[in-house]
């Protein structure tokens, strides 16, 4: 998948417009929900096993404070509450655009 051709903080929301001009707006709460770091996923071991993450919450009144592109495949956003170590593949935020379309 292709980079976003352009990532704006709107409101409370981070928009993406991507190559194919398709536009995806994704709440800050559902963004930082989503996190795809260790910290809130957890970490599996070699047999599988689930060590680890957060337990689902809300974090509305969270916002994003800022972001940066990660190589060609990534965005790491920043966020109020001080966290800021996932990695959001372009497919993923593809994806949470998508469903936050509803």
């Amino acid at each position: 998948m292709q980079a976003p051709t352009d990532v704006q903080l709107i409101g409370p929301e981070v928009a993406l417009r991507w190559a194919d001009g398709h536009e995806s707006f994704i709440s800050f709460a559902t963004l930082r929900a989503a996190s795809p770091s260790a910290e809130v996923q957890g970490e599996r071991d070699i047999f599988g096993h689930q060590y680890g993450g957060e337990a689902p919450r809300n974090f509305v009144g969270i916002e994003v404070t800022g972001w940066e592109r990660i190589g060609n495949y990534a965005i790491r956003f920043e966020f109020s509450d001080g966290h800021r170590t996932g990695l959001y593949s372009y497919e993923l935020l593809r994806q949470l655009g998508d469903v936050s379309k509803g």
